[in-house]
């Protein structure tokens, strides 16, 4: 089925102590679900589990991320979450912090007949 993609956000999450990816990854796609919204559902009366939701998180280990953990923080649409490398670990004072980045992406089956409701 062909797809339009209706938004990519980004996000940046970290963990200050604990040198944990998943939990900086989480962070970071928290940070991109607060820069966005996606009013067209109610408006167009789409339900929610026909978006495609696509999450790529970076990091420099991403064998060391939980994808289900990942997974289970979207809250709508069908998600497909990956982990490439990327990212920061950056020492400080005898620590590491993670840094991730996060890009998340909304697809909807292409609407040929879109109409706004009242």
């Amino acid at each position: 089925m062909t797809e339009q993609r209706l938004i990519i956000e980004m996000g940046m999450g970290n963990d200050l102590h604990g040198m944990d990816y998943t939990k900086a990854a989480k962070r970071a796609i928290e940070d991109a679900f607060r820069h966005s919204s996606l009013p067209i559902f109610g408006v167009l009366d789409l339900p929610h589990d026909v978006m495609r939701v696509q999450v790529t998180v970076a990091v420099q280990d991403p064998d060391a991320i939980d994808l289900e953990a990942l997974r289970a923080t979207l809250p709508r649409g069908k998600a497909d979450v990956r982990a490439v490398h990327g990212g920061l670990n950056v020492p400080a004072n005898g620590e590491t912090i993670v840094v991730a980045q996060a890009s998340v992406e909304a697809f909807l089956p292409v609407q040929s007949d879109w109409v706004l409701k009242d």
